[in-house]
């Protein structure tokens, strides 16, 4: 299972005589449950549902189901806790995307679907005890209407602090060749992330 959100605001630069009004930047949120069933050592089979909202991209919520296989190229464990992984994905994905835009005036936009293949890859690397990057990169090829692709990529230095706590900064881009109107295609954020295993 996979959780996350983020809230954020910005500030424009003073005009003189003007005060500047804060703007929301980030709001959105998403859950993820991954089942796994492993084959050989190296090859299993998953299936995937979530779903995610955006407010800022006008995505009022977007879930999503998928199966695939993965592939398991190598997980190691080394001194001192470190640890080098790589998995990699290939799937059909499935997701339903209704549309609204907050802001910067409410507005009721058509709903999309999406569907095609999904390929993705999961990488873990130790530099030192305790200090782990992370990159997570997918592709979403959509052959349902209207041709459309989506990628996403975070990459993540992450600091052990307990066992079950991290702290860590991303950065994370986000690329959506058919985005709501109004919005950009691609969109980055730097972010510090707080990470609870349970």
């Amino acid at each position: 299972m996979k959780s996350y959100g983020s809230y954020g605001r910005s500030r424009p630069p003073e005009v003189t005589g003007e005060e500047a009004e804060s703007q929301v930047v980030a709001f959105n949120a998403g859950l993820e449950l991954r089942g796994d069933r492993r084959f050989t050592e190296v090859i299993s089979g998953y299936l995937l549902g979530g779903a995610e909202t955006d407010h800022v991209k006008s995505v009022e919520s977007r879930t999503f189901g998928e199966g695939g296989l993965g592939v398991l190229w190598w997980d190691e464990k080394k001194e001192k806790g470190r640890e080098s992984y790589l998995r990699t994905d290939a799937a059909f994905r499935y997701a339903n995307e209704t549309r609204f835009q907050y802001y910067p005036t409410r507005l009721n936009l058509p709903d999309v679907d999406l569907g095609g293949p999904r390929f993705g890859a999961v990488f873990r690397y130790g530099l030192a005890q305790n200090v782990t990057f992370k990159e997570d990169v997918e592709v979403l090829v959509s052959v349902i209407g209207d041709s459309r692709m989506l990628f996403n990529s975070q990459t993540q230095l992450s600091v052990g602090l307990t066992k079950q706590l991290s702290l860590g900064t991303s950065f994370l881009v986000k690329h959506d060749s058919a985005p709501p109107p109004g919005k950009v295609s691609t969109d980055t954020a730097l972010a510090l992330n707080f990470e609870v295993m349970l």
